[in-house]
């Protein structure tokens, strides 16, 4: 095995290891030591691959992103052309899919903000090119909204352990978040829009 590929699998286990240790202990558990025990890595060999306790949450966030990316890419190729918004639809998935996955990725995200807030100047970036998407595709900005911060309040409310919801009626939710069709009569008539939007 070469040098490259040693150091990406060190990456992978650290990575894999911290998100178990934000699952378990909160981003308060995050330590280096924590992260050497968990994953069986030498501290002298964390500290060689991230430098910094941000330099782990960089790397967390960056795998978020690209983990991310592949489920709005799954999304998409199973019902991407069938979508009349298909960026609003993916972000619906997304938001869907990291309530279901045990040690997920999006606690990432909650670590960053609690210990370094200026980790996310990037994902406010990606956010305000997300924003300009959805408003591309809608008839109804403002209805498209309303769906995608419920889809994001109903993932972080979960993440943070506060939703009383069990899995069965989350689930629903997102479906019905996801199904057009159910949404097509709240839509305000393009008229009404634009004078609303001036």
């Amino acid at each position: 095995m070469d040098n490259q590929t040693r150091s990406e699998n060190t990456r992978k286990k650290a990575i894999e290891a911290a998100l178990t240790i934000l699952t378990r202990e909160g981003v308060g558990g995050l330590t280096f030591d924590s992260l050497s025990r968990e994953s069986g890595i030498s501290k002298g060999g964390l500290l060689h691959q991230f430098r910094t306790k941000n330099g782990v949450l960089k790397a967390l966030l960056e795998h978020q992103r690209q983990q991310f990316e592949q489920i709005a890419h799954a999304h998409m190729a199973k019902v991407g052309t069938t979508k009349t918004e298909p960026c609003l639809s993916s972000q619906i998935a997304i938001y869907r899919e990291s309530v279901k996955q045990p040690h997920s990725v999006a606690r990432a995200v909650l670590a960053a903000l609690v210990e370094s807030p200026e980790l996310l100047a990037e994902f406010k970036v990606t956010d305000a090119e997300r924003m300009k998407k959805l408003r591309e595709e809608s008839s109804d900005l403002e209805l498209s909204l309303l769906r995608y911060f419920a889809a994001s309040g109903l993932a972080f409310n979960s993440l943070l352990g506060l939703s009383p919801l069990p899995d069965a009626m989350m689930n629903r939710l997102f479906e019905r978040l996801l199904d057009e069709s159910a949404w097509i009569d709240q839509m305000q008539p393009a008229k009404v829009r634009k004078k609303v939007a001036r």
